[in-house]
């Protein structure tokens, strides 16, 4: 069935009104101790990804898709979203 004919039930479960918090990582960094604790206004942290790589949602631990970083245009200008590229199958669950 595709989604035009399928049934809304997202009233039928009270918890899809629920908000979630999805967490995006865009890279990781893993610097010595000694040189973290050196660490000071306006350093940079190298991480392991370049701007270009794709990003990724989690929920919990729980990776639901990846995506590109974008800049919001119109009244959110400046503001960061992310265009999603590829999605987790979630009508399982989480």
């Amino acid at each position: 069935m595709d989604d035009a004919n399928r049934p809304d039930t997202s009233n039928a479960n009270p918890f899809t009104q629920v908000p979630i918090e999805i967490t995006i990582s865009v890279g990781k960094a893993r610097p010595l101790v000694r040189d973290l604790l050196r660490l000071k206004r306006d350093a940079v942290l190298p991480l392991d990804r370049r701007v270009d790589d794709p990003v990724e949602l989690y929920v919990g631990d729980k990776l639901i898709a990846r995506g590109e970083l974008t800049e919001l245009e119109g009244d959110q200008a400046g503001q960061l979203g992310v265009r999603l590229t590829e999605v987790a199958d979630l009508q399982n669950g989480l």
